[in-house]
This record gives C-alpha cells, structure tokens and sequence, in this order.
C-alpha cells in the first residue's frame, strides 16, 4: 500500500493526470476521472493547476447534441522545449523537439579531432546558443539529455568510450559549470530503446533495442524501466565473445560481437581489403544491385554473426519485442526474414523482431522523449513521431 503526506500524494495525482491527457492526445475531466479513478473534485484541482502553469490548454469541442458543449484538455506542446543530443564518432547531432516530442529544430556538426576537451567546448558552445535562441516560451528548454556511445553509470559519469578512448569523465559536471540547463548523461543504446518504446512500441512494456551503427549497445527496458545492471553499465553485449581469439577489439579482448556485426567495421574492413579511399552505404547498395558475389558473400557473412550475437541476447533475457536499429538492415529488409532462419532453436522465444524506421535520429528522438518525461514527472509517457 503507497502512503505519504499530502504533498507526495497530490504529486502522484498529477502524474497520473498528466499522462493520461499525453496518452489520449484530448480527453475531458469527467473522463481522466473514470480512467484514474479519483474523484472529481482532485481532477478539477490539479486540473486548475496545471492550466495556471501552462502545462495543459483547454478545447472546447463543437457537437449537435444539447446541453454543455464538451471542454478538452491536452498538453501545452509550446510551453517548452527538449534538446536531445548524440555524441557519435566524428559527429555531434542537435534535436529540438516540442513538449509532444516533434522535432522542430535540427543540427549536425562534424568533429575533427575525439579529444574531450575539444568536443566539451562544441556542447558548450551548442548549448549555450540553443538556449538563447528557443527562449520563447514559459519554460524554454526543460532539459538537455546528451547520448554517450559507451560506459555511462548510475552516477551519469562517463567511465569509458571505446572509440574516444575516454576514461573516467564527468562531462555533466563540465557542462553544468558552463551552462545552466539541467543536465542528463546516457548510453546511446538505452535512448534508441526509449524512442522505439514511446514512439512507437506503445503495446509493450519489454523491448530489446540492439545499434549496430559505429558499434554495438544494447538498450533494454524491462516493465517500462530501463535494465541497467549493478554500476549501470548493462547492455554493453557489443562486447560479448563470439570467435574465441578473434579480431582485436578496442576494449581489450579479441573476438568481440561489433568486430564481426557492426556497420562500421564491416565497411572498414571492405574499403581496407580492396584498398579503396572510402566505403560508403550508397557503394555497398549499388555493388549489391551489380550483383557483386564478393559483396554478396560479405553480407550473408554479416547477416549470420550478427544472428549469433541475436540468438545469444535472446535467451539471456527472454524479450517481447526485439528492433535492430542500423542502415544496412534497412537498404536490404529481407535481411530480417535471413536473420530469422538462423533463429531456429527449440527454446527460443520472442514476439517481434523489426528493423527500426528512425534511422540515426533514434538517439536523439529517445533523448528528447526523456527530457520531457523528467519533466512532466510521469512514469512513462506514449508519444507519436512526426518528422521535422
């Protein structure tokens, strides 16, 4: 049984009021009661609340019938704005989103070097300008959440970044002294599986969400919560062992899944192997299209490892909804029907495997999404993505 003061208790009302108007887009008093089963009179206060902050708008809808013409309640989209950003390998990528989770704004910058204190000054700077500039509202930017390609713990500390080769920093702390937005450091893997849950996967309460693009994560949530084992460092499967003494891999071991499984090293390995100056998506589709056999070869070989890696995740946690997130998947979606035929075991179990449609903006849309339900203050909010 919850108990608590008066004051815990009225903020687990609005909570549950507040998601209820995001999940139902329009909904009037008379139904959020019935939904949350409090009475009418705690909805109509915490209603008057939340109109006085400009949280919620009220709609007065047209119908034919007599009496009282309904009164609507939805959220205030334009009451404020969430910044999500990623931090990937040689780039940074900016999303501006609206309090629905649309994004309105959007921005990539290339980096030059993976130094920290180089790509420190560019969030700084990206940050700070942001800021000035979406001001134009009650609450500007309601927080910022920033999506490390690595080992992120519960503390939000960064504790390594395999491809930076970052070790041991507090890129929050670092911010906050320079601007004075709230701060939120996460995996890139975890914001992939918060944008596929809220956008899209409304129906599930446990999604595996797998990137595949400069690496390997691993993103889990699990009864609407993210799975984060004992320090937070959970999901990092990239770095499972499926060839004993295989590649080498950054973090130290040899054999890695992402040697084998990742877009980026696959396609290094192409451009190294044929001693070309550049490799891109677009070369691998048209080889593909020439019906290149070496290029054939080189994708079913992609196809089975990342199948073993899948199989592996699989049976370890038992998941319902399983999405891949990474472009080669999408350029060739029968890729899903061959991954499937390596998942032939007696004892493996899931309900959906699909390829997300975001694309890259996964991180960034997940990272947005988390800003506004800290926010909000709701356990879990359903959203619908409309394009920029």
């Amino acid at each position: 049984m919850i108990t608590g003061d008066a004051a815990y208790i009225k903020k687990i009302n609005r909570s549950l009021i507040l998601e209820k108007i995001v999940e139902e887009g329009m909904i009037s008093r008379a139904d959020i009661s019935k939904a949350t089963a409090l009475t009418r009179a705690t909805v109509s206060a915490q209603v008057a609340d939340l109109l006085d902050e400009d949280l919620i708008i009220e709609t007065q809808l047209e119908h034919n019938s007599v009496g009282r013409k309904p009164i609507m309640l939805s959220l205030n989209a334009n009451a404020g704005y969430a910044l999500g950003i990623d931090v990937d390998y040689g780039q940074i990528s900016f999303t501006i989103s609206d309090l629905l989770g649309k994004p309105i704004f959007e921005k990539t910058t290339d980096c030059t070097s993976l130094d920290y204190d180089y790509i420190l000054q560019i969030l700084i700077e990206q940050i700070n300008l942001l800021d000035k500039e979406f001001n134009d509202n009650r609450y500007g930017i309601i927080g910022v959440v920033i999506a490390i390609h690595g080992l992120v713990g519960k503390d939000e500390k960064i504790h390594f970044v395999p491809r930076f080769k970052w070790r041991s920093v507090d890129l929050k702390a670092d911010l906050e002294k320079a601007c004075s937005l709230n701060i939120q450091i996460e995996n890139n893997a975890n914001m992939s599986a918060f944008a596929e849950r809220v956008f899209h996967h409304h129906e599930t309460n446990s999604l595996l969400c797998t990137t595949i693009y400069s690496g390997i994560g691993l993103g889990m949530i699990v009864d609407n919560h993210f799975f984060r084992g004992n320090d937070g460092f959970a999901g990092e499967i990239g770095h499972m062992i499926i060839v004993p003494h295989g590649r080498p891999c950054p973090c130290g071991n040899e054999g890695c899944w992402e040697q084998y499984a990742s877009e980026s090293v696959f396609l290094d390995l192409i451009k190294a192997e044929k001693e070309l100056s550049s490799f891109s998506y677009d070369d691998l589709q048209r080889l593909v299209e020439e019906g290149d056999e070496d290029i054939s070869e080189r994708l079913e070989q992609f196809i089975f490892y990342l199948s073993i890696g899948l199989n592996n995740m699989i049976n370890m946690y038992n998941p319902d909804t399983i999405v891949l997130d990474g472009e080669i998947l999408r350029l060739f979606p029968d890729s899903i029907k061959q991954i499937e035929e390596h998942l032939n075991s007696s004892i493996i179990h899931y309900r959906q495997l699909s390829v997300s449609t975001f694309g890259k903006k996964a991180v960034q849309m997940g990272a947005c999404a988390l800003a506004i339900k800290r926010f909000l203050g709701v356990p879990m909010i359903n959203l619908t993505y409309k394009d920029a």
